[in-house]
């Protein structure tokens, strides 16, 4: 089965659940270089930002669950492209995952749709993702400007032996 990173609504794990029945959250991970936005409709997407980081669920998606997955992001419509992107999980190990790239660009200012925030918020606080990641998002909502986490810098160990 693939890995999907989600990093909006989708981190909710009830709706997740009701959306894709046979995939299992894996845990926390992190999309580095990308920073997380919100298109003028609203909705959320990532942007290419060398210096951020979007925290977010990575899960192991069932094959018979991408269909419902595309049409929920409306992929045919064009409102999301799919990439395959590195993400790191939570105890930093490398991995691949589909992730779901909204396909206009990001907007400024407050959110059009407040409801969806609040509720990208409490998906990150369920998923127990960092603090300084929820009040950015957190920022977001309000309109306010909370900077953008910053990636971290990966630690490489040598091989033993």
């Amino acid at each position: 089965m693939p890995f999907y990173f989600a990093y909006g609504s989708n981190m909710d794990a009830d709706a997740m659940r009701a959306r894709c029945p046979k995939s299992r959250a894996l845990g926390r991970a992190r999309l580095a270089r990308h920073r997380f936005a919100l298109m003028a409709d609203g909705h959320a997407t990532v942007v290419r930002d060398p210096n951020s980081e979007t925290h977010g669920v990575l899960y192991d998606l069932a094959l018979s669950d991408i269909p419902a997955l595309d049409r929920y992001e409306e992929v045919s419509r064009g409102l999301y492209q799919k990439a395959n992107q590195p993400v790191l999980r939570a105890d930093g190990s490398p991995a691949r995952a589909l992730v779901y790239i909204g396909a206009a660009a990001a907007a400024s200012g407050p959110p059009k749709k407040p409801a969806y925030m609040e509720g990208v918020i409490a998906a990150a606080r369920q998923a127990d993702l960092p603090a300084a990641y929820v009040d950015f998002l957190c920022g977001l909502l309000s309109g306010g400007g909370v900077a953008a986490p910053q990636r971290r810098a990966i630690k490489w160990s040598p091989p033993a032996g």
